[in-house]
């Protein structure tokens, strides 16, 4: 039986659904960036799937099954550096041999600093790339931080409610009810701002921190926990979550409010729209995930086509594209998928269960050690 669940679990179509997010987020950004004309009502469907809480969802989903399922907190680190840096690291080198045929010197005092800082994952634009491209070397990158912390902050998580299976997950809906009143409050204190420039420096280091973003992350948490993908009302509900979803979207008028229950709708849809004729997903990408390529070069290349100016056409929306999921399909096949293969296996469910709840009591020793 426990074979079976397992089955069910892991055949989904997250992988489709990341490269879906992904794409979303190239396109808004293409438009936006490139300056390319649109109807409204493109636009308006474009930003109806966003693709950073698809992903922050998705995340929570898999990473707690990862989590719960690995034989030590050291396997469990091991794999998130595995699928994070190597591909960052790529991306961030690339970035540095671009910006310097482009003519940005990194013989400066800002370099040495800002290099380690993007390996580390801490990511900013140095005031020597102001000028490069539209003004952000690679805008999306700031989600990185913030899935880190996702990554630190999901351990201690479970720790802190460490009472068993059934007591767990109340303490894990008190955790996200706590968030989603943060996220609520934030929404309220920090409405979006029509130029980003001006982003006062606190409302700047909470959007880059994980406050008001991590009760998407606890949703996907909670679904998996709550076994969706086991649930009638999710299994092959796609298609009507979808309905609900868009007609909640185009009729309830689009406030800095509304961002929450939005994008809490939106997790519920994509984790439904996995477990529905979830086979598609294998068979059309066969296993390639190209989402964390193309999420994580988009921006350096529209930075690119702004730099010599290939702006304002349609056109270089089809070669962007284009440019940009060769750059993925490049990254999957010579960096990310190479370093996954090394990833530890996870074990099964019935001894990470006995060992999980552990993990951070392993480490009490190192924490206590005298120096």
């Amino acid at each position: 039986m426990a074979v079976i669940v397992e089955k069910e679990f892991k055949t989904n179509n997250f992988d489709l659904l990341r490269i879906f997010a992904a794409s979303e987020v190239l396109a808004g950004h293409t438009l936006s960036h490139l300056d390319i004309s649109s109807p409204p009502w493109l636009i308006k469907l474009i930003y109806a799937f966003p693709g950073v809480p698809i992903f922050f969802v998705i995340s929570g989903f898999l990473i707690s099954a990862s989590y719960e399922r690995s034989s030590s907190l050291k396997s469990y680190s091991r794999n998130r550096v595995l699928r994070i840096y190597p591909g960052l690291w790529c991306c961030v080198l690339a970035t540095i041999l671009v910006t310097t045929l482009c003519g940005f010197s990194f013989a400066n005092s800002q370099a040495p600093l800002w290099i380690i800082s993007q390996l580390a994952g801490a990511i900013y634009t140095p005031g020597f790339l102001k000028n490069f491209g539209f003004g952000s070397y690679n805008g999306s990158l700031w989600t990185i931080p913030v899935e880190l912390q996702f990554y630190f902050l999901l351990p201690a998580l479970y720790w802190l409610t460490r009472k068993g299976a059934k007591d767990q997950t109340s303490y894990f809906w008190l955790a996200w009810f706590a968030f989603v009143a943060i996220a609520l409050a934030a929404s309220l204190m920090f409405p979006p701002l029509e130029n980003p420039e001006g982003e006062p420096t606190l409302q700047k280091l909470i959007r880059y921190s994980f406050f008001p973003h991590f009760f998407l992350f606890l949703s996907g948490v909670l679904l998996q926990r709550i076994k969706a993908y086991e649930s009638r009302w999710i299994v092959g509900k796609g298609v009507y979550w979808l309905v609900a979803y868009l007609a909640f979207y185009y009729v309830v008028p689009t406030t800095s409010v509304t961002y929450v229950p939005t994008t809490l709708l939106l997790g519920i849809v994509t984790v439904s729209m996995a477990y529905t004729a979830p086979g598609i997903s294998q068979k059309i990408l066969r296993g390639n995930d190209i989402s964390y390529g193309v999420y994580i070069y988009h921006g350096l290349m529209i930075n690119i086509l702004v730099e010599i100016g290939l702006t304002g056409r349609a056109e270089y929306f089809v070669l962007l594209a284009a440019c940009t999921y060769l750059a993925g399909y490049v990254s999957w096949i010579a960096i990310e998928r190479p370093f996954l293969r090394k990833k530890e296996q996870t074990i099964s469910p019935t001894l990470a269960t006995e060992k999980q709840e552990n993990h951070w009591f392993r480490l009490l020793p190192y924490f206590t050690r005298k120096t």
